[in-house]
């Protein structure tokens, strides 16, 4: 794709992710039909723990509340404005409370890859 994508905060609609839909939520934006190379989505976290492990390098900035990633028994704590990195492989848990975070990854088809 060769053209400029305005993501509208109105048009954004969210899904569930993990087990309880109204603590996780995801907005799809930039996936492998957009890119070759990276993605991009808007998540929420509140009052919720999802355990994972990142198969590809992501970069979180938290726009709203107060996100943490669990990495082992390290906390980060952010605040809006903070930027995580997080690179391949590293098993983790996303949290928050009130908390919308946007993330970026590389490589976008890392589910095809994983396959």
């Amino acid at each position: 794709m060769t053209e400029v994508i305005h993501f509208k905060k109105s048009d954004r609609a969210f899904e569930a992710y993990g087990d309880d839909p109204k603590k996780a939520s995801i907005a799809r934006l930039v996936g492998p039909e957009h890119s070759k190379t990276m993605g991009a989505d808007i998540a929420r976290f509140d009052d919720c723990s999802i355990a994972w492990t990142v198969l590809y390098d992501e970069l979180i900035v938290t726009l709203e509340g107060k996100f943490r990633l669990r990495v082992g028994d390290e906390v980060f704590d952010t605040v809006p404005g903070d930027v995580l990195w997080v690179p391949k492989g590293t098993a983790l848990a996303y949290e928050g409370d009130g908390a919308t975070v946007f993330y970026a990854l590389d490589p976008v088809d890392w589910r095809t890859r994983q396959a």
